[in-house]
């Protein structure tokens, strides 16, 4: 039936097919990046982090100040301090 020889050699040709089919079915371009382009997208990385960590900030105490408002009101504190209201 298979002997090491021939399944080695069958593992290697199915490798082989599928690293060639995959190589083939690539359809998209390739896009050449110039330095300019490339230095550009470069300078503008420090401005997108701080946009993005300024943006997080912003959502998170947006989110932060309705969470505690929700917990104040439901605070059991509040009901037991506050007497018959």
């Amino acid at each position: 039936m298979w002997n090491v020889k021939s399944g080695t050699l069958f593992i290697v040709s199915l490798i082989v097919v599928i690293m060639i089919s995959m190589k083939m079915a690539s359809a998209e371009e390739k896009k050449t990046v110039t330095p300019k382009e490339f230095a550009t997208k470069i300078v503008e990385v420090p401005s997108k982090v701080g946009n993005h960590l300024k943006n997080e900030w912003e959502e998170t105490k947006a989110f932060q100040a309705k969470a505690w408002a929700e917990t104040k009101k439901k605070w059991p504190w509040n009901k037991i301090f506050k007497g018959n209201q």
